[in-house]
């Protein structure tokens, strides 16, 4: 395998997963976030149970659409792999395990 090809693919053995996680992040954070509006909604004495309505459901939709993103690339990830295996022959089985192994080909990437 050429230099530029190791280099090229330690990049996405390192990239690839840390977007997925920082995917989930966000989600985390949106969940949270939707979880403190309704308490707050909930637990403030006076507010109407319409009051916040619209916030609630775009707030819901920043959840759907980083659902759809974190589909789309789950789906990229996976594509990739195929692409490893045909262009590199990587044998690709558990690509966490390969992106943590992959340290030495990472240090040439950075």
């Amino acid at each position: 395998m050429s230099q530029a090809l190791t280099i090229t693919a330690a990049r996405l053995i390192r990239d690839v997963p840390a977007a997925e996680v920082r995917i989930d992040d966000a989600l985390i954070a949106v969940s949270s976030l939707m979880t403190s509006v309704v308490t707050a909604r909930r637990d403030t004495a006076g507010v109407p149970a319409t009051r916040g309505q619209a916030t609630i459901r775009r707030l819901m939709k920043a959840q759907m659409a980083l659902v759809d993103v974190s589909g789309d690339i789950l789906r990229v990830h996976g594509e990739l792999a195929d692409i490893g295996r045909e262009t590199a022959g990587y044998d690709l089985h558990e690509c966490p395990s390969i992106a943590e192994a992959g340290t030495s080909v990472r240090a040439a990437a950075a």
